[in-house]
């Protein structure tokens, strides 16, 4: 969510415009988030200060910020021209991370939800951005005990960005379906694959699948809509599984649960650049992408909550039900001509198993989902990444 918002809102959009239409295309970031957990327990552990005061003066401590809850932290690779920087800096903030936690006794965890820790006993980080937070949200950001991973692509020209921001909706549940790693919440085995976005769109405002909009025009005029109305007070608070951002010339794409394994993060994130860049390239070339409404668009997003890579997806044009991975493995052929160019290619692959069939998968075998979380967390580091 962000530090709090020191610009005016008419000067945070008017800047933003300006960013856009003075930015580069393509380039990447990724930011991944991290439960905090009691080394012997494993339960969610409020230590998020101790880890960020004893960063301080090393290369993670500008990497490495608060999300929320002192029980979570992020690690964030900062902005690289190509993908393939970007995948090295991830492996290298994950090993910089798990080296500093292990010095201080935390186990790490990156999984979309923590299978058993209870909301009430997180506590939310006192920075003046979410102090605001709480008071306007109260038990829904208390609630939100959620991990995630995002990827911001640099996207020039405002309307462009607001064209691909529109693209990315229609893609949307497969991207969620390729990272489901949500099963347990509350002590329960949940039934579905990505309990973490079902809390987290349907309890917050302006969350999920955002609506299309026609160009930065009609975009800006709903923000200050929604400024002039005080419905919102920071941009921030635009939590769309999609967003343009407004600090940073970048389409960020929210939609993800947290990667256990580094090489699925890596594959993710390699798949979200580019279709980024391939949207961006489909819009220069006068190619007619798809627009959905949202009540389509929603019947895929529960498909992939509830059944991840293992159930089917609709095929709008055919009217049909098709597997999620064939309709994954359809997104791959049509980016790699562009994964080529920005360094994603190598990186681009489906899983046999993702997080959430993996997890389900020894729940079968060893009876207990706090079993399972126990030996994703306590396996070797090299299985992980870092």
């Amino acid at each position: 969510m962000g530090d709090a918002q020191r610009l005016t809102p008419d000067e945070q959009i008017r800047s933003a415009r300006q960013a856009f239409d003075d930015g580069e295309d393509f380039t990447i970031a990724v930011e991944e988030e991290f439960a905090l957990l009691d080394a012997e327990t494993l339960e969610l552990s409020n230590r998020f200060e101790e880890l960020k005061a004893a960063a301080a003066g090393t290369e993670l401590d500008e990497h490495l910020v608060g999300e929320l809850i002192a029980s979570e932290i992020e690690i964030k690779t900062g902005r690289c021209a190509t993908f393939g920087e970007a995948a090295e800096l991830m492996a290298t903030r994950r090993g910089q991370l798990a080296e500093l936690a292990d010095r201080h006794d935390v186990a790490l965890a990156s999984t979309g939800t923590h299978p058993w820790s209870r909301w009430q006993d997180q506590r939310i980080i006192d920075t003046p951005h979410y102090r605001r937070n709480n008071e306007i949200l109260q038990y829904v950001v208390w609630r939100n005990n959620s991990f995630g991973i995002h990827a911001h692509i640099g996207i020039r020209g405002a309307d462009r960005a607001i064209a691909v921001c529109n693209a990315f909706r229609n893609v949307l549940p497969e991207l969620l379906a390729l990272s489901t790693s949500s099963p347990f919440v509350e002590d329960c085995s949940t039934g579905l694959h990505s309990v973490r976005t079902e809390i987290f769109t349907k309890l917050f405002p302006r969350a999920g699948i955002p609506d299309a909009y026609d160009g930065w025009a009609s975009f800006e005029e709903y923000v200050r809509f929604l400024y002039a109305t005080q419905s919102i007070d920071e941009h921030t608070q635009l939590w769309w599984s999609v967003r343009p951002h407004l600090a940073f010339p970048t389409v960020e794409v929210r939609i993800c649960d947290a990667q256990p394994d580094l090489a699925d993060a890596q594959a993710l994130a390699a798949l979200i650049h580019s279709l980024g860049a391939r949207f961006a390239r489909a819009l220069d070339e006068g190619d007619q992408l798809p627009d959905l409404p949202n009540r389509l668009l929603e019947e895929n997003m529960w498909r992939a909550i509830r059944y991840g890579l293992t159930g089917g997806l609709i095929d709008f044009e055919r009217g049909e039900v098709v597997p999620a991975r064939a309709r994954i493995e359809a997104l791959l052929e049509w980016v790699r001509p562009v994964a080529d160019e920005i360094g994603a290619a190598q990186y681009l692959s489906v899983p046999e198993a993702n997080a959430s069939e993996r997890q389900y998968a020894r729940l079968e075998e060893l009876g207990s989902h706090r079993d399972v979380f126990a030996e994703l967390v306590r396996r070797p580091r090299e299985l992980v990444g870092g």
